[in-house]
């Protein structure tokens, strides 16, 4: 069936990279407009609109299932498309696409449950002989069980939620006086953020890398894999920096890998974008994690390596047509890396920085990608995630990308809240990033600064108010000074030129 109206069930940038795609496709894409956004740039992109702003229901309409079924009906959307966060992995919503006979572009019902229970996805994966760290055969209900099961495994243990992802409702425990108060937060935060205080316990794996495999699978049961993206630069959990290929991985353990994945998708009669997540130890021993039922932010960088365009993968699927590839005509060439760049106060340990963008300066280039949903202007709400763009960037190899990756974020500006951009110019140049050795509590137990320090930070600041009076101001015909010229000079390009001289 061709899809001809596509109603996206999300906002943001996803909503913009999506509205991309169908555009291309000659596909009309209809988006929502809140009350918390009646202004956002997404809103502009799209085909048409549907107003609900005067809906004042606590519940946001992109977590309102009915609310959403009833929209697309009413506009005549004949697919929806989730995005990631939100309803994305919900079951329930997939189902009530079907049962209102409209396309749901991802993964069926029973696949989504399937993977998104955390102990489901387990026994699957077990009875596929698929590679596991050791943990409890289900549901762990009590504090006084949690520590049965942690003596039975050996601390250090992984306490994880059953309904869980992304990081939430997760606790190391390390011995077994940490354990109730540990149980207690992981649950609740489970119950908090899933509405399911289901937990599991797990070994907990040291020092380990975080590499995860693109999936795509048609609903005639061919699937692929798209290869391996490297996401250990985490905090708490959450995901900062990807990039692909991991340069963990040699050519043995990589096919291994995807193999695997691909067999893990197939368990579960998996079509779709998906992501297979695995642990990868100092030994070079890999263990199933979890299955992402949906596109994932940081599928830019496998885009950018392979050259195929997931969203479009993911549409064609959902109208019934088989894969255009095999798993052969799969070649990576090149690599990426995918800097997320939050509204966070990164010296306040990357709390939330809500506010309005007064201006933002992305670079453009052959080898630059801005994904984004914000312009000046924009307000990041306190009410959802606080993503204003994706710098990706791509190298003929991992050196040229991360040059080419520091030359952008040099070129980047953003006014009005702080950013996650002082970070990522510290990391981009942390000796044990450059060489790739890097594990998934690097930043917790290695990083003494989370941002770079410079001596003339003072001197530049007092700069970029001159030029800030000046440019608000003053009128331009009046100036000696190519304003113009100036608005293109990064504030951050003219510390390094500050810093020869």
């Amino acid at each position: 069936m061709k899809i001809k109206n596509i109603l996206i069930a999300n906002r943001g940038e996803i909503a913009v990279r999506i509205i991309s795609t169908a555009k291309k496709m000659g596909i009309t894409t209809s988006v929502i407009k809140t009350r918390t956004e009646p202004a956002a740039m997404y809103l502009a992109h799209a085909d048409k609109i549907y107003d609900d702003t005067e809906n004042i229901s606590e519940i946001p309409v992109f977590l309102d299932i009915e609310r959403i079924i009833r929209i697309a009906l009413e506009i005549g959307a004949d697919a929806i498309h989730p995005g990631y966060g939100f309803l994305a992995e919900n079951p329930y919503f997939a189902q009530k696409c079907a049962d209102n006979k409209i396309i749901f572009i991802g993964p069926s019902p029973d696949s989504i449950y399937k993977m998104g229970n955390k102990i489901i996805a387990r026994k699957i994966a077990l009875a596929s002989r698929i590679p596991m760290t050791i943990g409890s055969e289900g549901k762990v209900p009590t504090e006084k069980e949690a520590i049965r099961v942690a003596q039975k495994i050996g601390y250090p243990v992984i306490i994880k939620a059953a309904s869980g992802g992304g990081g939430r409702g997760m606790r190391i425990v390390r011995s077994e006086e940490e354990m109730p108060k540990m149980f207690r937060m992981a649950s609740n935060e489970a119950d908090k953020t899933f509405s399911d205080h289901s937990v599991f316990i797990e070994k907990y794996i040291e020092n380990p890398k975080h590499i995860e495999f693109q999936v795509l699978g048609d609903k005639k049961g061919n699937i692929i894999h798209l290869w391996e993206r490297e996401c250990s630069v985490q905090r708490k959990h959450q995901k900062l920096l990807e990039e692909a290929p991991s340069s963990a991985l040699n050519d043995k353990t990589r096919k291994e890998m995807g193999e695997i994945a691909v067999k893990i998708a197939s368990a579960v009669g998996y079509f779709s974008a998906g992501t297979v997540e695995f642990l990868f130890d100092s030994k070079g021993n890999y263990y199933f994690m979890e299955m992402n039922t949906r596109i994932q932010v940081e599928h830019p960088v496998t885009e950018l390596i392979t050259g195929i365009d997931l969203v479009e993968e993911q549409i064609r699927i959902a109208e019934g047509k088989e894969l255009r590839y095999r798993q052969e005509d799969i070649k990576f060439r090149g690599w990426a890396i995918e800097c997320r760049i939050n509204a966070e106060d990164v010296q306040a340990g990357f709390s939330p920085a809500p506010g309005k963008i007064e201006q933002i300066i992305m670079p453009s280039g052959e080898n630059i990608r801005v994904d984004t949903g914000v312009q000046a202007g924009s307000v990041i709400a306190a009410n959802y995630d606080s993503m204003i763009a994706k710098l990706i960037i791509y190298g003929k190899n991992r050196k040229e990308a991360l040059a080419n990756c520091k030359q952008a974020l040099d070129k980047v500006w953003i006014k009005g809240t702080k950013t996650t951009l002082p970070f990522f110019r510290m990391l981009i140049r942390n000796p044990r990033f450059l060489d790739g050795s890097i594990t998934t509590p690097f930043i917790e137990n290695e990083i003494s600064s989370y941002y770079v320090y410079s001596e003339y930070e003072e001197m530049l600041a007092a700069w970029l108010a001159t030029w800030l009076f000046i440019d608000e101001n003053l009128d331009e015909g009046n100036l000696k000074i190519d304003i113009d010229e100036a608005r293109n000079i990064s504030p951050w390009l003219l510390n390094k030129r500050i810093n020869r001289h």
